[in-house]
């Protein structure tokens, strides 16, 4: 498979966590992979919130991130008005900010893979023209 994997925040937990349960499966498939993860700053901001009580957890992520492991986009203001129609149609669900930033950006760059724990999510929700996702691995 060629281009870029959607990055979520839960896979990047897990992989610095190793007390996660799904660490194992994370780090396996990270060490795996020979595409481009892609990401977005709430996600960032999002992982290192959860990271705050993991022991070096917020460090191990910014060096990460330094060394290139994912490419981090930024969310333009056309980008922030697609994430909050995305926002209210999900509500239901609900959709969190840092998961319509990944849903808009998804539509950005027409992939349809994505790294994420979040199933319940990712299987409902759709891109553009009622696109499907991927979930990987």
């Amino acid at each position: 498979m060629a281009g870029e994997i959607i990055l979520d925040t839960g896979p990047l937990v897990a992989f610095l966590d190793g007390s996660d349960t799904s660490h194992d499966a994370c780090e396996q498939f990270i060490w795996g992979c020979r595409r481009r993860l892609v990401t977005t700053e709430a996600v960032i901001a999002e992982a290192m919130h959860l990271l705050r009580r993991v022991p070096g957890g917020q460090q191990a992520c910014l060096q990460l991130l330094v060394a290139g492991f994912a490419t981090i986009v930024a969310t333009s203001i056309p980008a922030l008005e697609r994430a909050s129609i995305l926002m209210a149609k999900y509500a239901d669900i609900p959709m969190d900010y840092a998961d319509a930033t990944l849903v808009v950006l998804a539509e950005e760059l027409n992939v349809r893979d994505v790294f994420t724990l979040d199933k319940r999510g990712f299987t409902v929700y759709r891109c553009a023209r009622d696109q499907a996702f991927s979930i990987v691995p």
